[in-house]
């Protein structure tokens, strides 16, 4: 379907890739994985060909029609929504234009020619066009009263959802996509994940969301040393058992035998979890081919993330009673919020505006006056903050050493060995820990705040989007660390596995008062009574 021949990328001197081969195949979804900086967006452009590599080929079957996820978000905002659905499928939307051209300016002469094009067009179905265009639309969230707004007109939120429907429309034979969940909320990354599971031909996707790799993809392709090696099965699938393969190596005394017993086990246990979907199903049967010597440990560097309190809390974490907050606009974000934090909860805090969680978080850390109402946290507690947008943290030019000192509390926190250890551990390390605080990427950011958050040893944690900007390396081992840290944690985040592993307890805020319930999200997600509880909550201001 989709092929790459002795694919070398290089810029100056840093080379991305080096002599890749690798295929495609038709009905299957490929999921690129890689460590920051690795070349996975880069690889994706090399695809659809919006750059060119160093040196070798890519090769589409011809006849096939390749459909790629847009990220310029403005690329289309003289056209209506619906229309800009319709332009994903280039050969049908140009047969349309030179159909409605001719009939601007009909004559007799063109009439065969008008014929022949909508035979074409019947072939292509597109009389169904619009309707087609139109349900993709609804299922990702957007209103029929908003199909013939300008693109232009639209939330920028809502214009992604429609650059969504844009990539899937037509049935493209070749769907590329690089992170397709980013801005989506959880309702429509599941619609999503449903439809690519059950979709007949190939998918290559970029994303940093365990859940959505774990539900869509038949195979993973890591991106390691400018090489990309293809391995059967999910991200999980994957992740463990290149884990499994790299302790298995450094057992250096263990019996071959041993080894190849044990592999095999994880491969037949793995196999017989696999969920029963379409695609699942196929992907059982590869796994049930694996070779144990196909399964290779990988080289990825995980950030040692843990979070030790200085002091336990005592029961009571933090009483709100009435907490509203409203926009500039007069727009009601939540109202009537009533909660009260016990220890050892960890508490996802969802909203289907986000502006709303952060109002909450900006508002108990006293960034923020509340409309109403008021809070009051336990004595006892300490609390650690990583806000959604950290710019504030690193508006100074300092080294990352001096950046984090100003966080310690002590002289001898403040010694530069003890620094530099909190700095190792999130991958700083030797010269990185004196790279220069206001050059550094998202990711870099967001670690440096999670070594400030270290250094602190709060018993409290408050997490707003904190997987923004992460690697999967990074996330799984922030994820892993929140799973062991035994104070209380009130989170918002759209990483699905990240929150079902972690929260005990579900808080949703809406402009009309607050739904609380100790469940895992998957179960608070599924339950029949909640759904219709919040279509009611947020139905009324509407």
């Amino acid at each position: 379907m989709l092929s790459v021949s002795n694919l070398s990328v290089q810029f100056g001197k840093r080379v991305l890739f080096d002599e890749v081969n690798v295929a495609f195949l038709q009905g299957n979804c490929y999921g690129i994985i890689g460590a920051n900086g690795a070349g996975k967006s880069t690889f994706l452009k090399v695809l659809s060909k919006k750059i060119d590599p160093t040196s070798g080929h890519v090769h589409l079957e011809p006849g096939k029609r390749m459909s790629i996820l847009e990220q310029n978000h403005n690329a289309y905002d003289d056209f209506s929504v619906l229309e800009a659905v319709v332009i994903g499928n280039k050969p049908l939307y140009e047969i349309k234009k030179q159909i409605d051209a001719l009939y601007a300016d009909y004559t007799d002469e063109n009439a065969d020619k008008i014929g022949e094009l909508q035979v074409q067009f019947e072939e292509m179905n597109g009389w169904n066009a619009d309707s087609d265009a139109a349900a993709l639309l609804s299922n990702l969230g957007i209103a029929e009263d908003l199909h013939y707004t300008t693109m232009g007109d639209m939330d920028a939120k809502l214009k992604v959802r429609v650059l969504l429907a844009q990539a899937l429309f037509g049935n493209p034979d070749v769907l590329i996509m690089d992170e397709p969940t980013n801005d989506l909320d959880y309702d429509t990354i599941h619609w999503l994940e449903h439809f690519l599971a059950n979709y007949d031909n190939t998918v290559i996707v970029v994303s940093h969301d365990r859940h959505f790799l774990d539900a869509v993809c038949t195979h993973i392709a890591d991106i390691d040393f400018g090489k990309i090696n293809l391995f059967s099965g999910n991200y999980t699938f994957w992740y463990e058992s290149s884990q499994l393969a790299a302790r298995q190596r450094a057992q250096q005394n263990k019996k071959a035998e041993e080894k190849a017993k044990e592999l095999q086990e994880f491969i037949q246990r793995f196999s017989a979890n696999v969920a029963k979907s379409k695609q699942a199903t196929s992907r059982k049967k590869m796994l049930d081919k694996l070779k144990v010597e196909d399964i290779k440990p990988s080289s990825r560097r995980y950030p040692a993330i843990i979070f030790e309190r200085e002091r336990e809390a005592g029961d009571q974490i933090l009483n709100v009673e009435n907490l509203s907050a409203v926009t500039e606009e007069g727009e009601v974000l939540f109202s009537n919020v009533n909660i009260n934090l016990a220890k050892g909860d960890k508490v996802a805090l969802i909203s289907k505006d986000s502006r709303a969680t952060s109002a909450f978080y900006e508002i108990v850390n006293g960034n923020q006056a509340a409309n109403a109402g008021e809070f009051q946290w336990g004595v006892t507690t300490t609390q650690s903050y990583l806000p959604a947008d950290n710019e504030a943290y690193f508006d100074g030019s300092m080294n990352l050493v001096d950046w984090l000192r100003q966080y310690a509390k002590t002289d001898e926190e403040k010694e530069e060995v003890h620094i530099r250890g909190f700095l190792g551990k999130m991958l700083f390390s030797g010269e990185e820990a004196l790279k220069m605080s206001n050059v550094l990427s998202g990711g870099e950011k967001v670690r440096c705040m999670l070594s400030r958050m270290m250094l602190m040893r709060a018993n409290v944690l408050m997490l707003d989007e904190p997987t923004n900007h992460l690697d999967l390396e990074s996330i799984t081992a922030f994820n892993n660390s929140l799973k062991n840290f035994k104070g209380t944690v009130l989170m918002t985040t759209h990483d699905h596995a990240f929150v079902q592993s972690v929260a005990n307890r579900i808080i949703e805020i809406t402009p009309n008062g607050v739904i609380d319930r100790y469940l895992t999200f998957d179960d608070y997600m599924s339950d029949k009574s909640i759904k219709e509880q919040r279509q009611k909550m947020y139905a009324v201001n509407a």
